[in-house]
């Protein structure tokens, strides 16, 4: 049985990030754990359960959070600046703590307790993410919103994806983020446009309307960066959300190519052997994802993507969506559409023959040398990013020191 670490939130922030305080930042971020639970009066804190008192006024890193709640010792969080944040303490010693606490310089009732700073704990990893950064804490306040709202927004993305979601799309979509959480969109409002979008685009397709269908999956594919980054930064991710999101990114692409090889029946270039060309489509999309599967299945617990560097590169421009509707696109352009589809599947097959040699190179090395590890793993912040992969995947730490 799973121990519950009740938690009581102190004060709030003098302003909100992407619409919300750090009050309610902090019970979302809470709410998503199953071994936390939020009070809002102390004396709901059984006395011998573990506790944890929390400052509002502050930022946590998710993974700070979750450190604090599975740790198995009574502690102190402190900020760079030498001022407990967080104290994890015992439900039977919060009534006499918490006073303290409230009472500006006196802090005699922990000065006992061991003294952590973020680099102190035991923090997950971020492979949902791709990627590996520096944890955070750090003040909210006027002087830093526009500085921390970026670095919500930035730290939301994946490490390790396409070009076009890496390099185009994160000045608007930081921008179209703001308009949503102005009007009260959330994710999955901006999902269920997704859907409408995709669909769309493959009628378009299907009736040889190539250039109206293009317009509307280009969209879809921003909008589908729009709503994941909405849902982190506001910390409103559902299980639905991530249902419908992850389930359409999974099924629309092949079936957009399917539609953009019947359309070309329209033109001036239909296909010889539809049928043929079918198959193909879906040898080399299923077959990429198998790859990328029994990497995870048999061999690690990180995407290939992340083994080592080559393969975060392989990832910029391997055959999915993104990368494919540019081929589509450029045929478009030429006036050859059919170009454009053979063009993605040429290139799915490639992919997946390259990613297939990957697996059978990490099968090998995991018969020589046992466990794979990613090369993200290595990355050491305190020396800098030296090669080509560490500028390219990811992003140096704020220095808290100038954001007090």
């Amino acid at each position: 049985m799973s121990i519950v670490t009740y938690i009581y939130i102190i004060g709030d922030s003098e302003i909100d990030l992407w619409g919300i305080s750090g009050r309610e930042r902090l019970k979302r971020m809470i709410s998503a754990s199953q071994n936390a639970q939020w009070v809002d009066n102390i004396d709901k804190i059984p006395t011998r359960s573990p506790a944890l008192l929390i400052y509002a006024n502050h930022l946590y890193d998710t993974r700070v959070i979750a450190a604090l709640i599975a740790a198995q010792e009574n502690m102190v969080l402190y900020n760079h600046n030498d001022y407990p944040v967080a104290i994890r303490t015992k439900g039977n010693e919060v009534a006499a703590i918490l006073p303290d606490l409230l009472r500006e310089g006196s802090k005699r009732t922990i000065a006992d307790l061991p003294k952590k700073m973020v680099g102190d704990l035991t923090l997950g990893t971020q492979s949902h993410l791709r990627k590996k950064e520096p944890p955070y804490l750090w003040p909210i306040t006027r002087d830093n919103r526009i500085t921390l709202e970026s670095e919500l927004f930035a730290g939301s993305y994946k490490g390790v994806t396409d070009l076009v979601t890496k390099w185009l799309w994160p000045f608007p979509a930081f921008w179209a983020t703001h308009l949503c959480v102005y009007y009260g969109w959330k994710p999955n409002h901006v999902t269920y446009l997704s859907i409408i979008l995709a669909i769309s685009a493959g009628f378009a397709f299907w009736h040889g309307f190539f250039g109206l269908g293009l317009f509307m999956g280009w969209f879809m594919t921003f909008l589908d960066t729009v709503d994941g980054k909405l849902a982190r930064v506001t910390v409103t991710s559902t299980k639905l959300g991530d249902v419908l999101d992850h389930g359409l990114d999974l099924i629309h692409p092949p079936l957009w190519y399917v539609a953009w090889a019947i359309g070309l029946a329209t033109t001036l270039y239909p296909l010889a052997g539809l049928t043929f060309y079918i198959w193909l489509i879906f040898i080399g999309y299923i077959g990429g994802r198998l790859c990328e599967g029994a990497f995870q299945v048999w061999f690690a617990s990180f995407s290939i993507f992340l083994w080592q560097q080559k393969d975060s590169f392989n990832r910029l421009i391997t055959a999915r969506r993104n990368p494919n509707l540019i081929l589509l696109t450029y045929g478009c352009l030429i006036g050859r559409p059919d170009i454009g589809f053979y063009l993605v599947i040429a290139w799915h097959l490639i992919s997946t023959v390259y990613l297939g040699s990957r697996v059978v190179t990490a099968w090998r090395v995991y018969r020589r040398d046992g466990a794979l590890s990613s090369w993200v793993e290595c990355v050491d912040f305190s020396q800098g990013r030296k090669t080509l992969a560490e500028k390219v995947f990811t992003r140096m730490p704020l220095d808290p020191k100038n954001y007090n």
